[in-house]
Parts: C-alpha cells; structure tokens; sequence
C-alpha cells in the first residue's frame, strides 16, 4: 500500500516480548522489566491473526524483535505458520545472538530467511559492560552458526558510542573483510531509555566513513536484501560490506517501509511517534478481519513524513526501546 507521502509501505516488524536476557545500557534499565503477565502481550495465535491480516493491505515481509525475540516460547511454531502465508516471502529475526546458535536449525527449517545480530564490540570486558552479562563468545558463535546455515545476509547491528567503542571501529569493519556479514553502523539516537545517552557520545555516520577509509577502500554497493535504511559499501578486497545507517545527520525517512507492531498489540507507524493505534482491543471486539485491514490502513494513511528527532523525545513518548520492539 502506498501511503500519503508516495512510499510504498510493505514491512512489519513485530516485537515477540518486552523481555529480555540481557540489559543493555541504552535499552533496558539493570532492573529488567515488569512482568506484565500473559493477558497483556499479544498471543502466538493474535500475532499470526494479524500478520494474516497485514498481508491483505500489501505487506509480505516480517521482522520479529523485542525485547529479545528468542526468549518467546514457541517462536519456531510462530515463523513456520507466517512462512505457510503465500503472501510472506521474508522473515527475518534481530536478536542479541545468546540463545542462537542452539535454535538456529530449527529456526531456519522452520522458515526464518535472515538474521540481524546486535553486536557493539569486539572487547569481550566491554560487551559484558554494555549488555550487563552478556558474553561475546555466545554472539561469536551465532554469528558463524548462521554463517554455516548460509542465511545470508547475516547482518551484525553495532551502536557507535563514543567514548566506547569509537576506537574498535576499524577492527569491527575488518569483519566484513574477512567473512561474508554485512557489518552496519548506527548512529546513538536519543530515544528510549535516556539515562545512557547524552550528545557528546553521538558520532556521525560521516565520521565513521571516514574513519573506515583509513585503512580501506569502499565502493558503493547495491542494497542488501532487507529493504532497510542503511547505505551499503563493499570493501575492496573482502567478502562483506560495510552498511552506514544515520537516522540523525542524514535522514532517511523518505525511503521508509515499516510499520511497527508492539508485543502488547499496538500499532505504531513512526519509531519517533508517540501515537498509536491498539489492535489488541480490535482483536477482542470483531469476529473478522476486516476492522483490522481498516486499522493497518489508517497507520499507513497518517504514517508522518518524516521524524522530529531534531525536537528531542519528549515527555509524552514514555515507551522505552524494549517496549516499541527494536
């Protein structure tokens, strides 16, 4: 479906849970979070009900986050009976990679396409730091189990932070020198949990370029499967790419594809929007589909043209990362 402002809107990325095995710094506070109980996160069987609905206004691609996606009981039955929509020919995961390597068979015969691992250093002290207990060498070992299933592309996520990782930047890019991944830098957005960030840790997207050209040459490459924001470029001589994502210093808003599904059923059709439509309670009041196809439309309809990062997070947008689906 199109929508007003002339992108074609075909991408739903779902958040499984609020929860998490880790806690990292920029996401979730140490204390984890509440336990909201069963009644209020969407069941496995909401979830394929409104994805089957989805499929009607145009989207045929499915990324599930969290939270971390992995720790949702019986996401394997919930990817194979998505992948059975003729409709869906995409599904992907983002996760933190700990429970990975052990369900990565199953998850792949079950359907799931790619993988997107969040990875923001090299420094086995320091992800434990960022992640409060995460080990890198569960991440390692995910990242080349995905690798050997040959779900490409596998795709690392890393956060650039001054002051903590601006300094492993070059040994992270020589990643996708070395191994097929697709390694992406991402601009520190202030959204979320504020606690963590502040201006002074923000390095552009500019910077890190150029930081990479120090010791590589980058090409410009074609878009990695995924349709997402990222400006991809081969290093010459490897067998990745390195992808620059700058959701701050160069918007990409006019490519934007996605709307967001919350685990407690809420529609959102701008990351930076506070505003929101509930299908949970749509779920409860009709006994067919096509409330809720009204419902996917209006998001897509009053989908803004671009975010108000520039104008700060505000007050009234109290949801934290884990709680919009990351």
């Amino acid at each position: 479906m199109i929508d007003s402002h002339s992108r074609k809107i075909d991408y739903l990325r779902i958040s499984l849970t609020e929860r998490c095995n880790l806690r990292c710094r920029y996401c979730m506070p140490e204390e984890g979070v509440e336990d909201v109980g069963h009644n209020r996160v969407l069941t496995l069987e909401q979830i394929f009900r409104l994805v089957r609905a989805a499929t009607q206004v145009g989207f045929h691609k499915v990324r599930l986050t969290g939270g971390e996606p992995l720790v949702r009981k019986n996401i394997v039955k919930l990817i194979a009976d998505i992948a059975g929509l003729p409709e869906i020919d995409n599904i992907s995961i983002t996760t933190n990679g700990i429970l990975f390597a052990d369900m990565a068979e199953d998850l792949k015969s079950a359907g799931l396409k790619r993988v997107n691992f969040s990875l923001d250093s090299l420094v086995s002290e320091k992800v434990s730091y960022i992640t409060r207990g995460g080990q890198l060498a569960d991440v390692q070992r995910a990242i080349f189990k995905a690798l050997e299933l040959e779900m490409h592309p596998v795709k690392l996520n890393v956060v650039a932070i001054r002051g903590f990782n601006d300094d492993e930047i070059l040994d992270i890019a020589q990643l996708a020198y070395a191994y097929p991944l697709h390694v992406r830098f991402i601009e520190f957005m202030p959204i979320g949990d504020l606690s963590f960030y502040s201006p002074e840790k923000f390095i552009s997207i500019d910077e890190i370029r150029a930081k990479i050209e120090q010791k590589y040459e980058l090409l410009k490459g074609k878009d990695i499967m995924g349709s997402g924001p990222a400006k991809y470029y081969n290093i010459v001589g490897g067998q990745g790419s390195v992808g620059l994502i700058s959701p701050i210093s160069h918007h990409f808003c006019d490519k934007c594809n996605r709307i967001r599904l919350t685990a407690d059923g809420r529609l959102r059709s701008c990351l930076y929007d506070s505003k929101e439509i509930d299908l949970k309670l749509a779920l409860l009041n009709c006994s067919n589909d096509e409330q809720l196809l009204k419902l996917f439309t209006k998001a897509i309809e009053t989908k803004p043209g671009r975010h108000q990062m520039q104008e700060g997070w505000g007050t009234e947008n109290r949801r934290k990362m884990f709680q919009i689906g990351g």
